[in-house]
This record gives C-alpha cells, sequence and structure tokens, in this order.
C-alpha cells in the first residue's frame, strides 16, 4: 500500500516548498504531478537547444537575508542555484508616443535616483510611493517572516486600490503610468487591482532582482531532490482524478491509473476549485463549492518564444515593458483591432550567454475566449494531439501583429529571427491544470478582500490548499503561500522563525 505522513497533489512552487519544508520537519511527504515535468509555472523547455522559461522570467527577493533567501537557505536550495543578479535598472517602461525610456532600479535609493532623473519636479511624490509601498509590506506578517501575526494589522490596507493610491501620490499621467508600467506582474485593472498586491511584488524586486541561468526548473528540481532525500517522494506522470473521503476525511487520493495513495494528512496544489471538484463529501457545503467556483480569474496570455542568430541581437539583463499611450490600466481590455496594448520582453539568460541574445520571449495578453474553437482539445508533451490548421494559422497571424509592434520599437528584431514558436491560453491550461489559462489564478479584488480570501484549512479535518490562489502568485508569493499551509498544518509557527534565523 502507498502510506505516507503526506500526501500533496500538484508539484508547482506551493506543492514543493511545502514537500520540502514539512519533510524537513520529519514528515514522509509524497508529491503528486500529473505532467511530465514538474514544477508548474518553473516549467523549462527547448528549441533548438535553447531553453525557455514557460512563466518565471525572473525573481525578486533573493539577496541575503530577504524573504525567499531567508526560506531557500532553510531548504538547503539557495546554495545549489545558478542564479544572476540582474542589472541595476531591472525594468524598462516604454510608452508609445514617447521617444523616452523609463527605469525602474534595484535597491530603493537606485529607485529614486533614476527616476527622479526622469521627473526632477516629482522627487517628493517618487519618495511618498516608495514608503507607502515599504508601509503596506509591513503590514504581511509572513512575508516578513514574523509570527504571531493578526489579521487586523493587514486588514486596512486590504481595501486600498492601485489606481486611487497612484493617482493620489502624483497628478503626472506619465509618472503614474511608469510607477505601474509593470503591472502585466499582476494584471493591474483600475475597478479591481488591490494595492497590496502591486506593493508586495514589485517591491521583491526593488529590494533584488535574479534570473535564472538555464531557467526556473532548477528550482523545483532541487525542492524535489531535498524530499526525495528526507525519504519522501515525486511521482511525475500520476494525475489525481479523485480525493476520496470517509467520515470527514480524506482516507486516499487516487490517480487516473487507479492506483491509491494513503495518508494522514493531504494538501492540494491544484485550483481550489478543480479540488473541489475531484472531492465528493457532504461536508462541504454546495453553497461553499458555488462561491469557489464562480470567482473570477486573472487574464491569460500569448507569448512567441524566439531562437535568435548568432551575434545577431544584443543581450539585455533587464526586461521591456510596453504599453500603448493612455492604456496602462486597459491592457487587458483590448480589441481585435487594437490588440496588443502592451508587451514584455523577456531575455533567458543561458550559460554561454554573452554580449549578444540567444533567445528572447514576447508576452501580451490574451483572454480565453479567444480559445473558443479549439478549447475541447488538450495537447502536452504526454498527451500530444492535433488542434488543428485553423488553430496554427490564428497562432501566426497573432505573432505576426505582435512582432510587427514590437519591431516599432527594436527595428531590425525580424532580421535576427532563426525560429520561433507561440504559446497561448491554451498551452497553460493544459499544462498548469487550471479552467482557462489563467496567469496568476483567482483575481483579488479591493472591493471585497474577503471575497477572495481562501483559508489554506477546509472543511475536511485533514485536507490543506496551497499555491497562488491561497496568497498571492510569483515564486516568492506561492512559497509564502506554501509556508502559510505548513503553519496551519503544523498547527504552529516555529517553522518561520527557523526561517528567519537560518
Amino acid at each position: 500500500m502507498n502510506r505516507y505522513d503526506i500526501v500533496i497533489i500538484g508539484s508547482g512552487i506551493g506543492g514543493l516548498v511545502c514537500g520540502a519544508i514539512l519533510s524537513k520537519e520529519g514528515y514522509r511527504v509524497c508529491v503528486l504531478e500529473k505532467n511530465r515535468q514538474i514544477g508548474g509555472s518553473l516549467q523549462t523547455f527547448s528549441r533548438e537547444k535553447e531553453i525557455f522559461d514557460s512563466g518565471v522570467h525572473y525573481i525578486g527577493g533573493l539577496d541575503k537575508g530577504q524573504n525567499l533567501y531567508q526560506v531557500f537557505k532553510y531548504l538547503n536550495v539557495i546554495d545549489k542555484l545558478k542564479l544572476q543578479r540582474m542589472d541595476e535598472v531591472f525594468d524598462k517602461i516604454i510608452i508609445s508616443d514617447d521617444h523616452n525610456i523609463y527605469r525602474q532600479a534595484q535597491g530603493y535609493d537606485n529607485f529614486i535616483k533614476h527616476l527622479v532623473a526622469d521627473f526632477p519636479e516629482e522627487e517628493a511624490a517618487i519618495r511618498l510611493y516608495c514608503d507607502k509601498v515599504k508601509e503596506v509590506c509591513s503590514r504581511f506578517p509572513l512575508y516578513n517572516l514574523r509570527t504571531n501575526g493578526l489579521y487586523e494589522e493587514k486588514a486596512d490596507v486590504l481595501t486600498l486600490d492601485t489606481c486611487s493610491v497612484i493617482s493620489s501620490l502624483t497628478k503626472n499621467k506619465i509618472l503614474q503610468a511608469v510607477l505601474v508600467g509593470n503591472n502585466a506582474l499582476y494584471v493591474g485593472k483600475p475597478d479591481e487591482t488591490p494595492f497590496y498586491v502591486h506593493a508586495l511584488i514589485i517591491n521583491s524586486y526593488i529590494e533584488s532582482s535574479w534570473k535564472c541561468i538555464n531557467g526556473g526548473s532548477q528550482i523545483g528540481k532541487v525542492l524535489a531532490a531535498n524530499i526525495r532525500d528526507s525519504g519522501g517522494e515525486v511521482i511525475r506522470n500520476c494525475e489525481v482524478t479523485r480525493i476520496v473521503t470517509e467520515g470527514g476525511r480524506v482516507v486516499y487520493a487516487e490517480a487516473a491509473s487507479g492506483a491509491r495513495y494513503y495518508a494522514d494528512q493531504f494538501i492540494s496544489n491544484m485550483h481550489p476549485a478543480k479540488t473541489l471538484e475531484m472531492t465528493h463529501t457532504n461536508v462541504i457545503k454546495n453553497v461553499y463549492r458555488r462561491r469557489i467556483g464562480s470567482l473570477p480569474h486573472t487574464i491569460s496570455s500569448f507569448l512567441i518564444h524566439i531562437v535568435l542568430k548568432k551575434n545577431c541581437f544584443r543581450y539585455y539583463g533587464h526586461n521591456f515593458y510596453y504599453h500603448k499611450s493612455g492604456e496602462i490600466w486597459n491592457l487587458a481590455d483590448y480589441t481585435e483591432d487594437n490588440w496588443p496594448l502592451g508587451y514584455a520582453l523577456f531575455f533567458p539568460l543561458s550559460s554561454k550567454t554573452g554580449v549578444y541574445a540567444d533567445t528572447m520571449s514576447i508576452f501580451s495578453y490574451m483572454r480565453y475566449d479567444e480559445m473558443k474553437p479549439w478549447e475541447h482539445t488538450f495537447n502536452t508533451v504526454s498527451a500530444e494531439s492535433d488542434r488543428g490548421a485553423d488553430y496554427e494559422a490564428f497562432k501566426e497571424h497573432k505573432a505576426k501583429i505582435l512582432l510587427d509592434c514590437v519591431e516599432e520599437r527594436f527595428p531590425g528584431l525580424r532580421d535576427c529571427i532563426r525560429s520561433y514558436t507561440t504559446s497561448t491560453p491554451l498551452s497553460y491550461r493544459d499544462y498548469i491544470g487550471n479552467y482557462d489559462g489563467s496567469l496568476y489564478g483567482i483575481a483579488k479584488d479591493y472591493k471585497d478582500p474577503l471575497k477572495t480570501f481562501i483559508s489554506p484549512r477546509t472543511k475536511l479535518q485533514n485536507l490543506y490548499l496551497t499555491g497562488q490562489n491561497i496568497n498571492i502568485h510569483g515564486v516568492l508569493g506561492s512559497t509564502i503561500s506554501a509556508l502559510l499551509t505548513c503553519v496551519t498544518l503544523l498547527g504552529n509557527e516555529n517553522v518561520v522563525e527557523k526561517i528567519r534565523n537560518a
């Protein structure tokens, strides 16, 4: 019989960090992953022997003593990763009809210095902005690796919205657009996005910004190795289809193969609604199921992954974010005629990267409703199928439009392309296992913060939730979510002290 102390369903970073922490705490853990490759959004793929990241293009908070560094230090991960610090300026913001390129830099002093150089009359507003970001971040105990945090500590900042806060600090529309210029990191919407989401994410990159050399999948591999070294297992190609309960507790998780995995405790790193779908019990009421199932999701994406000709296009140790003038808050509300309203350029870093880039990824938003003609299809490396000629034609059409837009600011790019592939919301849906290819899971809304608050604890005594839908998305956000899940399962915050003092 497959019996463990803890079974974790899904090997996204939330599941793997839970597994690594609980393994280190002495539990025998088993992580079950439906894909051939572990890691969720950490997964990488190769084209013409060049490595691309599927989702994690850069990471914040990894300098000595910072939050993610301390978690990885505690888990004996940090020294095994191949990382490179990005340029002092980590993101450059481009606005159409504006020849300037605006800079966001690592370290608050540098961040202020570069923005004040571009907006000398706005120094007071820029300093107030930085103070506000730091003040809001200080309200989140686990983010700061503090124990004994109370909900009340952050309650009054949950209802601040990003658009209003930024607008209250400065009337300069260009500076407003620059401060949220990389809001593709969290899908910034004027009528929805809480300021704390903006603050927690941008703060981590201002503190320090890093790229993984040869891709982010190394993080998942090191975490999985740690779980195995502690006597646990990480099983790939194992899709869980049922969570079987009895008497208010989960008894086992059943895979598509029919194999059953028994444990004392269970953690699901899947979307909470997917978890509930496969859990048949009267203990979880239909009203709760409906609430979780009805929560809106963030938008999805269209990406072009480019293999570049040798010594043709220079390598940048920073990212570019572009948006059409006046559209910074509406990037997800494009029409067929004006798409794309914005894009981001990421430059994957390999061990052989020098002056010139080997590869480039171009990111833009795309809604799932554009996938309707092909939503019945499914295609992964483990279950390959052809979505048809119409789908390929659609992708090629969109790639041409997006490349035309990028080439306006980066002339000559097309001449440097050796080959490229594209991915759509269907790619993300099939590999990550959500409903609609949502980039960052459930959309947070400042108008009703408790509506999208999902506890890691469920009505089943031994079933817990983790991952980006529990807290914030991204490597850091999902890691903090995993920490919250572990604290809830363990019933104490001792592990937070251990991480802080690692």
